[in-house]
């Protein structure tokens, strides 16, 4: 499948380089997820490369928005490993009372002391921490932002488990629509914009073809991870969650599913290029530092992707 994906996606036309310190934040986020109870051992950890990922999406940021970016992608791996290997995203039942115990955590937006987690275990105040770093910057909208993207994260999640315990395959504009949040790529790219201060002002956050813009860059980087991991996925668990095993439910045909999900995402990076430089030339450099970094990201999640032993 890797070969495929190589063959058949186009390569996003970005620079890709990695941040200098990729190797020290690696092994210091890997000692942040153990000493959070997230592992017991960093050896799944180690194999998603967290930080090899985060250093490519923010390949100059300053350590400590590196760190941040890092320790909430390996939050998201090791939360995804529990719901897609460890079975809690197989039952909706059993996954709600831990997703209510981190809409708790967010709720109190990193403020205080949140009850003790009795579902959802380290998983709780390593989210805790996250928040309480990102207060620690004192810009509200960002907290509000991330807090925001990391509810839509959690309730998705709730959508995947109810397709799931009633064998499900959800149509293509639904998976679509709800594969942006399954994704995380919204509180992503707060923390990237956080790292590199590459918000753009916030009328010309307004803009619709914004709204448009961060559409493509979620989808983007979604069904990149789906052709890579589809190979894994399909043999070691099939799951539903995959954009081209909903085209092949539509289709009827698998290898014309793997044909056409490979043209939908070059057709979103043809589109995403238009919508790129329309906006450029409507608002001008008050929005290149958050093109950037979503250039950033469209080209990380491609290189992470080729070489990531995840999906080996």
């Amino acid at each position: 499948m890797r070969s495929f994906a190589i063959a058949a996606l186009r390569e996003p036309p970005f620079s890709g380089i990695r941040h200098d310190d990729t190797e020290r934040v690696a092994r210091e986020s890997a000692d942040w997820a153990q000493s959070m109870g997230l592992i017991d051992d960093g050896q799944r950890l180690s194999r998603a490369d967290a930080a090899g990922l985060a250093g490519r999406a923010c390949p100059q940021a300053p350590l400590a928005g590196l760190r941040l970016l890092t320790d909430l992608i390996s939050w998201l791996f090791v939360m995804d490993d529990a719901c897609d290997e460890d079975g809690l995203g197989d039952d909706p039942t059993r996954l709600a009372p831990a997703v209510a115990d981190l809409l708790e955590v967010l709720d109190d937006q990193g403020g205080g002391s949140p009850a003790p987690a009795r579902t959802a275990g380290p998983l709780a105040p390593a989210l805790a921490d996250l928040c309480h770093r990102i207060r620690a910057h004192r810009q509200p909208a960002v907290l509000l932002r991330f807090t925001a993207g990391m509810r839509e994260y959690l309730l998705a999640l709730l959508w995947e488990a109810a397709n799931r315990e009633h064998d499900r395959i959800p149509p293509v504009a639904e998976y679509v629509q709800l594969r942006r949040h399954t994704g995380a790529v919204y509180p992503s790219l707060t923390l990237t914009d956080l790292a590199l201060d590459a918000f753009p002002p916030a009328d010309r956050r307004a803009d619709p073809g914004w709204a448009t813009l961060e559409s493509l860059v979620a989808d983007l980087v979604c069904w990149c991870n789906d052709v890579f991991s589809y190979g894994k996925e399909h043999r070691v668990r099939p799951d539903a969650h995959n954009l081209i095993t909903v085209l092949t439910e539509e289709i009827g045909d698998e290898s014309v599913a793997l044909r056409t999900a490979a043209d939908r995402f070059n057709e979103r990076l043809s589109a995403y290029l238009t919508i790129e430089r329309d906006l450029l030339v409507t608002h001008g450099d008050a929005i290149r530092p958050a093109l950037a970094a979503r250039r950033n990201w469209i080209r990380a999640t491609y290189d992470w992707s080729r070489a990531a032993q995840r999906y080996a």
